[in-house]
């Protein structure tokens, strides 16, 4: 069809970009997949098998899921609080759980921006699904720049958007800890930045990759009620397929978010895999430094080829540019060679960001990028 006959679709949304994961197609069992930043490393079997078991013999399929998700809340709670060793810091009413941190991230911006009542800010590069979100629902947003030696916010350039008089004003701030695809935690002029913001803006910090970096700002929800937390099993809990998310905020922000939440949003089987794998963490989340060795590994081996520029990693991945000539197209060409020898890895934001594998996926990588 064309323009004229979508005349009943906003304009906006026929240019708008869509994200669009990398195609995989049928030999995905062949591929070196490094391009998603998943754990290398699938459920313990033990662990599958209850899952299994779970859908035989505990799941009624012709019933909706628990909409209050309150089992699995809770043990997010004592997960959380044993993170920053405070028991009863977060309760269950200080959570809300979303299909992926997606559908929390559409709920925030619903909830603040929508009818042109806010705009957002975020500084690239960055997660795309901020912006792509927001586009999607016809709100602003403020797109700043980094600095290109450690990826940290332009403050000033921040504190001038804010500052202006826009119409609609700043409501929510994107910030991500540790960024991706550069991998950098925030700073602590960047933290402190944050809590001197007004209490007007909501800042949403996402934890995606709390696992691997071991840095939080939980602790900090009470003093900054208008601060708000994503976290995800997608990552360090190996379970991107069942799409979970969470975010932990203060209960009056929580309470708006759950009015924005669809009712049965998560699967009952989703809901399983979470709380079964929170109940057995001590199994899941040993291998975060078995990845996060490796990561070391790879960047050391990485950092001394003379051909690539390679950041500082807090996460489970590494992102690089070319050293010499680091263009788009230049970047492409490495992708596509990568591609052909069935290794796939992302293109964003100017540069490659690769995710940690296996032992043998990284070496098959390493040695990939040392042939000329």
């Amino acid at each position: 069809m064309t323009k004229s006959q979508l005349s009943f679709i906003r304009k906006d949304l026929l240019n708008l970009s869509a994200y669009i994961p990398t195609p995989i197609g049928e030999n995905q069992q062949q591929l070196t997949r490094l391009d998603a930043n998943e754990s290398p490393y699938n459920l313990p079997s033990e662990l599958k098998t209850k899952l299994a078991l779970f859908y035989e013999q505990e799941i009624e399929t012709n019933r909706y899921p628990d909409g209050s998700h309150f089992k699995l809340k809770n043990l997010i709670a004592d997960y959380v609080n044993e993170s920053i060793n405070s028991p009863q810091f977060i309760k269950h009413n200080n959570i809300s759980v979303g299909n992926g941190s997606d559908e929390l991230i559409r709920s925030i911006l619903i909830a603040t921006c929508l009818n042109n009542q806010g705009s957002i800010l975020v500084a690239n590069p960055t997660f795309s699904m901020y912006e792509i979100l927001a586009q999607s629902l016809g709100i602003i947003t403020h797109s700043i720049n980094r600095n290109e030696s450690n990826f940290s916010w332009n403050l000033d350039q921040a504190n001038q958007v804010i500052s202006d008089s826009n119409n609609p004003p700043v409501k929510v701030i994107f910030v991500v800890h540790p960024n991706s695809p550069t991998a950098n935690c925030l700073t602590i002029d960047e933290i402190q930045w944050l809590k001197n913001l007004p209490s007007n803006i909501l800042v949403v910090i996402d934890e995606a990759y709390y696992e691997f970096s071991q840095q939080t700002l939980v602790s900090e929800l009470q003093n900054h009620p208008n601060w708000l937390i994503l976290r995800t099993f997608s990552k360090a809990f190996r379970l991107a397929a069942h799409r979970v998310g969470y975010a932990i905020a203060n209960l009056d922000v929580i309470k708006i978010l759950e009015k924005i939440r669809l009712p049965y949003n998560l699967p009952t089987f989703s809901q399983l895999a979470a709380e079964l794998v929170l109940e057995n963490r001590e199994i899941i989340l040993p291998a975060v430094k078995q990845v996060m060795t490796e990561k070391e590994r790879v960047y050391k081996t990485l950092v001394n080829n003379p051909l690539l520029k390679v950041w500082h990693s807090d996460a489970n991945f590494i992102y690089l540019r070319l050293a010499d000539n680091p263009s788009n197209e230049n970047h492409y060409r490495i992708l596509q060679q990568l591609k052909q020898d069935n290794i796939i890895v992302r293109h964003t934001g100017g540069g490659l960001r690769i995710s940690i594998g296996t032992i043998t996926e990284n070496n098959h990588l390493l040695d990939k990028l040392d042939s000329p």
